[in-house]
C-alpha cells in the first residue's frame, strides 16, 4: 500500500453506484415500478435520484435491492478513494 493509499479514504461513488443500480435493474428484468413497490414507496422519484446518481439508497433500502437482485450490497455500491 503506497503512503498516499494509506492516507486516502474511500467514499461512494453515489454516480457509479447509481449507474450500477440502473444496469442491474435492466439486466435483472426489473422495471422502476417493481423496485419502488419492493421498497414501499408512494413515488418512483427516489429510484430514479439513485440511477441518476444524485443520492444512494438508505441501508434498509439497500439490503432490500440487494436481496431482490440476488447480489452482495458490495456489488451494488461503488466505492473510490480520496
Amino acid at each position: 500500500m503506497t503512503r498516499k493509499e494509506m492516507f486516502s479514504m474511500p467514499i461512494i461513488d453515489v454516480a457509479a453506484t447509481g449507474a450500477n443500480i440502473k444496469s442491474m435493474m435492466r439486466t435483472k428484468g426489473f422495471k422502476v415500478s417493481d423496485v419502488q413497490a419492493r421498497c414501499g414507496f408512494n413515488t418512483p422519484q427516489a429510484i430514479f435520484k439513485w440511477m441518476r446518481g444524485d443520492s444512494v439508497p438508505t441501508i434498509d433500502n439497500m439490503i432490500i435491492i440487494a436481496d431482490m437482485f440476488g447480489v452482495t450490497i458490495d456489488q451494488i455500491v461503488v466505492t473510490k478513494r480520496i
